[in-house]
């Protein structure tokens, strides 16, 4: 051969070289073109936790992985069983090949685009090589395709859709391994793949809760570029208390809507975490859809804002003016008669209508806010952020103290016919809403400590009204958290400071915490909060938790019902005690109290 030839044989072996690889970058482009809707790019986490559950189900992954054969994964929504999938194919030798995903649901009935068509475009099948195929809800695949794929997974054959007058192409092999995912068991599958993996639902993995929570907190933490909180141990138990219907994907949005809500809190508590509780929503009607004029009344200038500062602080000043300067006998003191004979009376009766409605107009309240809001003006600083766990431990207790010592007093000094009297009890609680106002933000006195309050809050869980809000709302739409931080009018939403009791609608599982200051209707946008009508007392064999302090406080007063008819029992019950000295009354008032 001379030397022409031989430059002529290298040229055509260079030119035939260049045309075969420019025909693998092509296909190699077309195949990628084809696959990217569907690709699985990468893993999003591994397994989280050491439970028993967690341990056999990273044994079975890696199990699963070493061998190319199909799997089936099955469980409970929200598990996240794509990213098992994900696992098993990244774990296995075939890591380095495309891994697709497709909807089941949305599959053509004809399954051309996964198996191709005769003398024509090739189906995803063909695309992926050896790489893995993701069949996801397969519960959901057309009836017409379940006979394919059922060919598909015990031979690994295939065949491509042709039309209908044409003669039926000769089956394709498969090197694709298939990885079906779906929210049951599918019978049908199960005898048609060679490994089938139920994946646990979170409820019975409670032990890998903490692990969960961290590892979701760090993640979220990281990509908002935040300090990372703590979660109270209180809010790890109400979590580990609850089901979890969503699983992970659940969890997952309870951190970020936590962290969000917490707003760069050091800690999260629990009334940071919510969850839906079907409980909450039986034999329910929501006024305000059935009479929006009721909507218009609460969400107005003057419920309570135009009642509270323009009628209640005038009222409140004369009445207290009155019992200090006025007759001190209840049948010469018009305002003595008003505050025992009317008022108390009104308040309970009102119990299990309206619940604790008196504290959206309560006088005490409103000189401590018109304090608070003046000494922020003159002394402009940060009130104290509430020392939650302590008075969540002692609040009750304190309140509960402060009743019983307000009993004594009453009976031993007879406030009821003292008008000066009584009306140092008026202020003596007004001083105590203002102290703590000045002290605290928000409204302190009114959830923790003040003594009516507290009577207050336990009696409306008998009332056949509430304040919730609907938690999928809440949950799916909702980002600023209005109605618990306050904010600017966003929508049809008002502008607010939030709730003054720090309490968020649908986290409440009784009346206890709410006030019925509409606080939270005037924030909402998106009309999420409801006030319902119920079956009275109905939270008290659904959502209900006693408090110990509350049973005490339940036998003070039924205590003071005693303690009021005292010379009746002393004189039926002919007890050697002087109701006249203060010493014998004392003892006797506290043994009826007790």
């Amino acid at each position: 051969m001379n030397k022409v030839e031989w430059l002529t044989a290298q040229l055509e072996k260079a030119t035939t070289e260049r045309e075969q690889l420019t025909a693998e970058l092509e296909y190699e482009r077309q195949r990628q073109t084809e696959l990217r809707p569907y690709l699985v790019p990468r893993i999003r986490r591994g397994i989280i936790g050491n439970s028993r559950y967690a341990v056999r189900l990273r044994q079975q992954i890696k199990e699963a992985a070493q061998s190319s054969e199909s799997v089936l994964i099955f469980g409970e929504p929200g598990l996240e069983k794509d990213n098992i999938a994900s696992l098993i194919h990244h774990g296995s030798p075939q890591r380095r090949e495309p891994m697709i995903q497709l909807t089941c649901a949305l599959l053509q009935t004809s399954g051309a685009e996964l198996f191709g068509r005769a003398n024509g475009k090739p189906g995803l099948l063909a695309w992926v090589g050896q790489g893995t195929v993701v069949l996801n809800n397969i519960q959901d695949l057309p009836p017409e395709l379940r006979p394919q794929i059922v060919q598909l997974l015990n031979t690994k054959t295939y065949s491509p859709v042709s039309r209908d007058r044409e003669s039926p192409p000769a089956p394709q092999s498969c090197a694709a391994r298939i990885i079906l995912i779906s929210e049951r068991k599918a019978p049908e599958f199960v005898q048609c793949t060679a490994q089938q993996l139920k994946i646990p639902p979170l409820r019975v993995r409670k032990t890998d809760l903490r692990a969960l929570l961290d590892y979701n907190l760090n993640l979220y933490c990281r990509s908002r570029d935040i300090a990372k909180p703590t979660i109270s141990p209180e809010a790890v138990r109400r979590l580990q208390a609850y089901d979890f219907p969503n699983n992970l994907r659940e969890l997952t949005a309870l951190v970020k809507r936590a962290v969000t809500q917490g707003d760069q809190a050091s800690e999260l508590t629990e009334e940071l975490f919510w969850s839906k509780d079907s409980k909450k929503t039986r034999f329910r009607l929501n006024l305000l859809k059935t009479y929006p004029q009721l909507r218009q009344f609460l969400q107005s200038k003057f419920w309570p804002e135009g009642l509270n500062y323009g009628i209640t602080t005038w009222v409140f000043a004369l009445v207290v003016i009155l019992l200090f300067i006025g007759p001190q006998t209840r049948d010469q003191n018009f305002a003595l008669n008003l505050f025992w004979a009317w008022w108390w009376p009104l308040i309970l009766l009102a119990f299990p209508f309206v619940g604790r409605l008196w504290c959206a107009v309560c006088p005490f309240m409103i000189y401590g806010e018109l304090t608070q809001k003046l000494s922020l003006k003159l002394w402009p600083r940060e009130l104290k952020p509430w020392p939650r766990q302590a008075a969540e431990r002692w609040g009750g207790w304190f309140l509960f103290g402060l009743f019983a010592l307000i009993f004594l007093w009453e009976e031993l000094w007879h406030l009821q016919n003292t008008a000066y009297l009584s009306s140092c009890l008026l202020l003596l609680i007004t001083a105590g809403a203002v102290i703590f106002s000045l002290l605290f933000e928000r409204r302190f006195w009114c959830r923790y400590l003040c003594p009516i309050g507290g009577m207050n809050g336990l009696f409306a869980k008998l009332s056949m009204t509430e304040l919730r809000a609907q938690t999928g709302i809440c949950s799916a739409e909702c980002t600023t958290y209005q109605c618990y931080k306050g904010g600017p009018a966003k929508g049809e939403g008002q502008e607010t400071d939030g709730c003054p009791l720090y309490s968020h609608p649908a986290q409440l599982q009784d009346n206890r915490d709410c006030v019925l200051c509409m606080t939270c209707l005037k924030a909402c946008p998106h009309r999420s909060v409801a006030v319902n009508l119920r079956p009275p007392g109905i939270e008290l064999w659904t959502t209900h938790t006693p408090q110990a302090y509350e049973v005490a406080l339940l036998f003070l007063l039924l205590g003071g019902v005693f303690m009021r008819r005292l010379p009746a029992v002393v004189q039926q019950w002919d007890l050697p005690l002087d109701l006249a000295a203060f010493g014998p009354h004392l003892g006797g008032a506290v043994l009826a109290l007790g």
